[in-house]
């Protein structure tokens, strides 16, 4: 069973406004909802957590395989104009908003692609739709990206690649990819969001970053 649409990721054209990003709808098949949201793991705090912190079912590991594989780097790869061949990726998981996320912000240098895929059913609040903005002004924004599910949207990050949402409180699933500079930038990643993933494990009453 083939999980992700290729082809959409391969005609989404490719835009500079506010900077380079594309975005391809139905990258997961709407008919797959149900099963892949069946097996997506149970989020019941906001934050990112690492992959393996938070292992799903059969499903949803075979969707995160996927992701990075290589078939979807080689797209990435064309996309962009980059040479993505040997650059470590990292993938994190959210279940939950807060309605402290979403603050404007612009990806760490060692980040080079960020690709977000939602996995929500039919998205109606007007928080949580992530927004690419000219500036660090929320309403200054080029794009809006609701996060229903099986839309993909990815961007070449750089020091004004701004981008943030308006609150939202809620369920709201995604898997972030990055494609990033060095194993170096692979083992900070696990650490800063392994420590994170602990503490909310073991301390209800901390919201870490």
């Amino acid at each position: 069973m083939d999980l992700l649409n290729l082809d959409a990721l391969r005609v989404a054209p490719v835009s500079s406004d506010p900077f380079e990003h594309l975005i391809a709808r139905g990258f997961v098949p709407q008919s797959e909802m149900g099963h892949v949201l069946a097996d997506y793991p149970t989020i019941q705090k906001g934050g990112s957590f690492p992959q393996d912190a938070v292992p799903g079912g059969p499903l949803f590991e075979k969707l995160c395989r996927a992701l990075r594989g290589p078939e979807v780097r080689t797209v990435f790869a064309e996309k962009f104009g980059m040479d993505l061949s040997n650059r470590p990726t990292t993938l994190t998981v959210r279940g939950r908003c807060r309605l402290k996320d979403g603050q404007i912000h612009t990806d760490s240098k060692s980040k080079l692609v960020t690709v977000l895929l939602y996995l929500n059913e039919p998205w109606a609040a007007d928080g949580g739709r992530l927004r690419l903005l000219r500036s660090e002004d929320l309403s200054d924004y080029a794009v809006e990206a609701p996060p229903h599910f099986g839309t993909l949207l990815a961007f070449k990050n750089g020091p004004t690649a701004w981008h943030g949402h308006a609150p939202f409180e809620g369920v709201r699933r995604a898997l972030q990819l990055n494609y990033v500079t060095d194993e170096a930038a692979v083992r900070r990643s696990e650490r800063r969001h392994g420590v994170s993933a602990m503490v909310k494990r073991w301390n209800p009453f901390k919201r870490a970053a």
